[in-house]
């Protein structure tokens, strides 16, 4: 059997340091001769690991001390939700952003809760790419504005944000979430599903100003109110304690690997290398700007839709698995997440430098 490299753009690949760990104490956590999915989530060594679990994500993000962390349920579509019972008043708007499928879902969802305004920020020629981010003159009109920095559908990524002056600026980092260096200060709220960099599916992580905290409305449900959530430890129910864990397990990798600015340099050489050759490609195209290639999700095709079906049957006999892009755009998609090492992309590479000279 090949060595195999999973491509899936979530649930996807995880350390396989943090999975040999999670192996090796799952019948005996804790010298506790049982399971940590099989111990109370309020007994005191799970509280010591969800304190710990906390600390390392604010070392590794640099989260300052005025932000709450929530770990929570419902994966990002539920925060589309709760986003706007927790900040949107009834007398007041928000603002979404949109480029792409995810954004588009997040306003739609919004608009069951209240009014909003949405301006397409997505430039759709021959070549994908973000339009102007400067809002600063009317983001003050609302009580929040909202975008996606990357759409993984697409492959288009937004590296600064947007510039809304002193508003709350919201994004979902679903599938960005610890792979670059980021100004936390500059966001009200980060929400992100975990299921691409934090850990498996089953836990959303929310990280919320303080500030931003107390102003739900009265009809929010408890599970999606913010200030109950933190006063709570994100406990007003029984969490997803395995999820957690592993979340916590992979912090704790990531600071012993140097960290983000580790990250961030193998996610930089990962995506150059793979654009490096798709620009060289006469067989294979990629319609995003370069200005907005995603770090996290490298889209192209053969513009041939039945020789797209071959390449991903014929990539996943090779060991390079979840190579089909999302079936609203078809084609090809790479998911090269953090834990995706490079010898993963370059043995993509060697795999599409085959099938061209097979297929040209």
């Amino acid at each position: 059997m090949p060595q195999v490299f999973n491509f899936s753009a979530g649930p996807a690949t995880m350390p396989k340091a943090v999975l040999e760990k999670a192996q090796e104490e799952l019948l005996n956590w804790q010298n506790q001769q049982t399971s940590v999915m099989e111990i109370s989530h309020r007994s005191p060594l799970f509280m010591q690991l969800i304190q710990q679990a906390e600390a390392d994500l604010r070392r590794l993000y640099h989260i300052p001390d005025n932000y709450k962390i929530l770990f929570l349920q419902g994966g990002a579509r539920g925060q589309f939700a709760a986003i706007p019972l927790n900040l949107l008043t009834e007398n007041s708007k928000a603002l979404y952003l949109t480029s792409g499928h995810w954004s588009k879902l997040a306003a739609q969802e919004a608009r069951l809760f209240g009014e909003i305004d949405e301006i397409n920020i997505l430039e759709d020629g021959d070549k994908l790419k973000v339009t102007d981010l400067d809002f600063k003159d009317r983001a003050e009109n609302y009580a929040y504005v909202h975008y996606c920095p990357n759409e993984t559908i697409s492959g288009v990524e937004i590296f600064t944000p947007p510039d809304v002056g002193r508003a709350v600026l919201v994004a979902d980092m679903s599938s960005t979430i610890l792979s670059r260096k980021i100004d936390i200060s500059k966001f009200g709220l980060i929400y992100a599903g975990a299921q691409k960099n934090l850990g498996p599916s089953g836990i959303t992580l929310v990280i919320v100003r303080e500030d931003l905290l107390g102003k739900a409305r009265k009809a929010t449900p408890v599970i999606w109110n913010y200030a109950v959530q933190a006063e709570k430890d994100s406990m007003i129910n029984t969490p997803p304690t395995f999820a957690w864990y592993l979340c916590a397990l992979t912090f704790q990798y990531w600071l012993q690997e140097g960290g983000l600015s580790e990250i961030e340099k193998r996610n930089q050489a990962k995506a150059e290398l793979l654009y490096a050759y798709l620009d060289e490609s006469d067989f294979y195209h990629n319609v995003v700007a370069k200005e907005n290639r995603s770090l996290m999700n490298v889209t192209f095709s053969t513009q041939d839709s039945a020789l797209d079906a071959k390449f991903v049957a014929q990539a996943k006999e090779a060991g390079l698995h979840a190579l089909k892009g999302h079936k609203v755009l078809g084609g090809m998609r790479a998911s090269i997440y953090n834990a995706m090492p490079l010898a993963g992309v370059e043995a993509l590479i060697a795999f599409m430098q085959k099938f061209a000279l097979e297929n040209a």
